[in-house]
């Protein structure tokens, strides 16, 4: 049996080869991330005449094409979480960080753990690419935020108070009210230059060219604010609509963007057998079915529903010594922390909903809320609760396939 550790690198990886005896076949040597340095790597291999176990660590995006090129050669290659390397690596008293020492010793966890190792097989297309939206979508959604603390900011100077009289916006189509209304009235001086009349009828051509409900109500409350307001920014300078008006393109830009993924992602996620049953899980609607599905992936590679807990990091370990048994204890957070938020966000819905079904999670969240657990412990066991259901609906989905 052979051991072959592949340190791999954004451009670049180093290869180590040892034999079962951890004598030293091939001392590290570096190859390229390209057609020709993959190309050699799998001559080396199979010119071996044993049987080869080659491992690389999870690295973001950066061992993927390592490893297909080497599963399309058909070479045994097992992919290891990082902090198992760590772990392993940390025996040693003399702790030495180079590529070509963690080669090595990547090819020598091979020797003492190939027994354990799997080949890795790449999830189905459609998983595959609801992870890979997934991760843009939570990206935007930060991009988003900083976007609005900054046109709430801009506005606070040029129309103070005007937030919370234009609240809301149309997740899936990314249409946001208050963007909208200060691309026509960016400052109060705008509103204040004309009579109530005036202003009501402006407000009201504005709502039905935009689709919005024309609140005669409303126009005048946000008349009356602009009386009101004290802004610290003037009205006459060139600089300050620019600022105003880019601030709201950036926020109406993202929202769309948000909106285009989240649309596509869903489209995606319909074409599973999950969907149907996963939308109709009190908690879940249009926008967190197809988060959820693209964070679990396919649950069928999870050989029970305590293995998905812990790749959601909501696990909570026993700990024990001697006579001493720990009651009070944390989870984890060793996992997928994206899984955890759009989970944690499952359950903030479910507590809004409150389905009158007796719906399991629901009883076992309000339950825990009741023992006097604080909020968001009772949320995170009620999320331990909904994936255990989770695994088992989908699961049997498959099985009476």
């Amino acid at each position: 049996m052979i051991g072959v550790g592949i340190d791999v690198a954004k451009v670049k990886s180093m290869v180590a080869i040892l034999s079962d005896d951890g004598e030293i076949i091939k001392a590290p040597f570096e190859i390229a991330n390209t057609e020709s340095g993959l190309s050699s790597l799998c001559k080396i291999i199979k010119e071996l005449q044993d049987k080869v176990y080659c491992v690389v660590e999870s690295t973001s995006v950066y061992h993927f094409p390592v490893v297909s090129y080497l599963q399309e050669n058909d070479i045994f290659v097992s992919v290891v979480n990082p902090l198992i390397i760590k772990k392993y690596a940390s025996m040693d008293i003399r702790k030495v960080k180079t590529d070509k020492a963690d080669s090595l010793k990547l090819a020598s966890y091979v020797l003492d753990n190939y027994r354990h190792l799997v080949n890795y097989s790449a999830e189905d297309e459609i998983y595959s690419e609801l992870r890979i939206l997934s991760r843009q979508y939570l990206h935007y959604v930060k991009v988003l935020a900083n976007a609005k603390v900054n046109l709430t900011d801009i506005l606070d100077r040029t129309f103070p108070g005007i937030k919370p009289l234009l609240k809301g916006h149309i997740r899936t189509t990314g249409k946001n009210k208050l963007c909208d209304f200060v691309e026509k009235f960016w400052h109060c001086d705008v509103i204040t230059s004309m009579s109530e009349a005036k202003f009501v009828s402006e407000y009201i051509k504005w709502a039905k060219k935009k689709g919005y409900h024309p609140n005669e109500t409303k126009a005048k409350s946000l008349h009356a604010n602009a009386l009101e307001c004290i802004p610290t920014l003037p009205s006459n300078s060139a600089s300050t609509k620019m600022l105003v008006l880019e601030a709201a393109k950036a926020v109406s830009t993202v929202e769309t963007t948000l909106a285009t993924i989240l649309a596509q992602m869903t489209e995606l996620a319909k074409s599973l057998p999950e969907f149907s049953v996963i939308r109709e899980m009190p908690g879940v609607g249009d926008v967190l079915a197809p988060r959820i599905i693209a964070e679990i992936g396919d649950v069928r590679r999870f050989h029970c529903a305590s293995a998905l807990i812990a790749y959601a990091g909501i696990d909570t370990p026993p700990y024990e010594s001697g006579e001493f048994r720990a009651s009070n204890r944390k989870i984890t957070k060793r996992g997928s922390a994206s899984l955890r938020k759009t989970g944690y966000e499952i359950m903030q819905a479910l507590k809004i909903v409150q389905p009158q079904n007796d719906n399991a999670v629901y009883q076992y969240l309000i339950k825990k809320e009741s023992e006097g657990k604080p909020l968001k412990v009772a949320k995170i066991a009620a999320l331990n609760k909904f994936l255990r259901i989770y695994y088992a609906r989908v699961n049997e989905i498959y099985l009476n396939s």
